[in-house]
């Protein structure tokens, strides 16, 4: 029995004893097949089990996708992950591979899938979501592809990658991934200290600076690989960006480029904004006068973390041989004492801020969410400022939910909720938090959860077929229903008042509910009159806001 393949197996067993509801109906082993391919997507993509199961998309006609997550648009591309698990439950030896029908199940999914022309027969939980990509395309998004394939064995044949590789599938648009229970294991234990040496090249310049160490050099991109090589991603714990892969996302294609160019990969130090570290200490040999080695305790690389990533997947590459002799990167390096863990997140955010992707853990420490923070708790609930913090629960309440139901329930900004995730602790962060008390945080997430709860599990033998898009807008009604019935304007609502306003909405969310419904069916029908509406042009509707202008207007027509 392999003790890695155990470890997760043993987690299994816990996901099915303590969340079985989260699971597809069936048996023990169904659920536990289901359990894995849930957890491959929470490790894979950094979010909570509970955000993973909305992700869950295994049952009769799923073509081969268990699990489906669409990301935001980003230069007019838009990254779509797609995982399909294939679990061994009476072989825990680690060593059968990827089977190679599950392969090429794969291979014909995504031929079918991000075909808007081509008809296919899918279950109600993945039709949405495929109609949802396919409107994209429509529109002229760009879909970039992820498909990883998961098991708690080995990688898959020779045979399965000819069926890849004969796909006909762009290779720049499509990038296959094998996850299995090391990649977990590997990622479980990511709070291991990296200690390790890194050598430069040439002069360097070393400082102490605000009772604070800095030293600033250049090191040979096959350092960076081989470091890397050594720790992966261990490297980048505290770094806010996941690494995309090269087909992912067009500065990671660029970096690749520019070190495959023998013309150009001399001058790569110029061309790349470098690479940040901090560490508890270094030591080097000050008598040196050049080409000094670094002793680092408790290193990470807090920006970079792409150009790490690249740099290691370009010279790791069987099919690319070159010489990066004379090919340099920027390497900063600042020491710093277990206290100042404000301070780094600080450097963090501003060496990342060009560019958010996830900015949730850098305002975790800023004013506004420790105030929610504290008012929150008085109110009963607990405030989960960081990600790492994790937990879940009906009184847990995270400040990436705050910030998704806040912007769709009072700022009345339900496709910026939806579609612009990356932006709530960036461009939208004071949009949704200036001038937010902790009563109107709260209310905004019950709402939302309210809404969405009628979503997943509909009190209604067939809902309207919009449901699966409308839960923000719906989110915004109810709100406005109850700030309505209660006589107040957002800005009256505080702790005063607070428990008045919850027993109004629980008495009436049903009815909120109903009402919210009711007008957003009038709104689509005032938009389209009475012909059919498919789900590809429901879902460009509610993205692209239509509906919102309808539901503020009396009268009108769809833009």
């Amino acid at each position: 029995m392999d003790i890695n393949a155990s470890i997760i197996d043993q987690q299994l067993t816990g996901l099915l004893e303590k969340h079985s509801d989260w699971l597809p109906v069936g048996d023990d082993n169904k659920k536990r097949s289901a359990a894995f391919v849930l957890l491959c997507m929470a490790n894979c993509l950094d979010i909570p089990l509970d955000d993973a199961v909305e992700l869950l998309t295994e049952g009769g006609n799923d073509a081969g996708v268990d699990g489906l997550h669409i990301g935001e648009i980003e230069d007019g591309e838009f990254l779509v992950t797609v995982f399909q698990g294939k679990y061994k439950i009476n072989n825990l030896d680690g060593t059968a591979n990827f089977p190679e029908n599950g392969v090429q199940k794969a291979v014909n999914t995504v031929q079918t899938l991000f075909d808007p022309a081509k008809e296919i027969d899918l279950n109600p939980l993945l039709k949405p979501k495929v109609e949802e990509i396919r409107s994209l395309v429509r529109d002229g998004y760009i879909p970039n592809v992820r498909v990883v394939l998961c098991n708690n064995g080995a990688k898959w044949n020779q045979q399965a990658q000819r069926w890849i590789d004969q796909s006909g599938l762009p290779e720049k648009q499509t990038l296959w991934i094998h996850f299995n229970h090391n990649s977990i294991v590997e990622i479980l234990r990511k709070t291991k200290s990296v200690n390790d040496t890194l050598r430069l090249v040439g002069d360097a310049v070393f400082e102490n600076f605000n009772f604070r160490r800095v030293v600033i050099g250049k090191v040979q991109v096959s350092e960076i690989a081989e470091l890397f090589n050594r720790h992966h991603d261990q490297l980048l714990q505290r770094n806010i960006r996941r690494y995309l892969g090269l087909n992912e996302n067009r500065v990671n294609a660029d970096i690749h480029r520019t070190l495959a160019d023998p013309n150009s990969r001399e001058n790569f130090y110029f061309f790349n904004n470098g690479i940040t570290i901090i560490c508890k200490n270094f030591r080097h040999n000050a008598l040196q006068g050049a080409n000094y080695q670094l002793k680092l305790e408790n290193m990470q690389v807090i920006n970079g973390g792409q150009t790490c990533k690249t740099i290691q997947q370009t010279l790791d590459s069987p099919d690319f041989f070159a010489d990066y002799q004379n090919t340099y990167v920027m390497v900063r390096v600042y020491e710093l004492a277990d206290d100042d863990q404000g301070f780094v997140t600080d450097i963090t955010y501003a060496t990342n801020s060009q560019n958010p992707v996830d900015l949730r853990d850098l305002r975790s420490n800023d004013e506004i969410q420790k105030n929610l923070e504290l008012g929150i708790k008085d109110l009963g609930y607990t405030y989960k400022r960081q990600r790492e913090e994790g937990g879940s629960g009906s009184n847990i309440i995270t400040s990436s939910i705050a910030a998704e139901a806040t912007l769709a329930v009072w700022r009345e900004k339900p496709h910026q909720a939806k579609f612009h995730r990356k932006e709530h602790f960036g461009k939208l962060y004071d949009d949704i938090f200036k001038n937010l008390n902790a009563v109107q945080a709260v209310l905004a997430v019950l709402i939302f959860r309210d809404v969405e709860n009628e979503r997943k599990r509909p009190s209604e033998a067939a809902p309207p077929p919009f449901m699966p898009y409308a839960s923000h807008y719906i989110s915004m009604l109810v709100g406005r229903e109850l700030l309505h019935d209660q006589g107040i304007e957002l800005k009256d609502v505080s702790h005063r008042n607070f428990g008045e306003i919850m027993q109004r909405l629980q008495k009436n969310k049903a009815t909120y509910h109903a009402r919210a419904v009711e007008k957003v069916s009038d709104a689509l029908k005032q938009c389209y009159g009475a012909r059919e509406v498919s789900l590809q042009q429901l879902s460009a509707t509610f993205r692209r806001g239509d509906l919102l202008e309808m539901l503020n207007a009396e009268n009108g027509r769809c833009p």
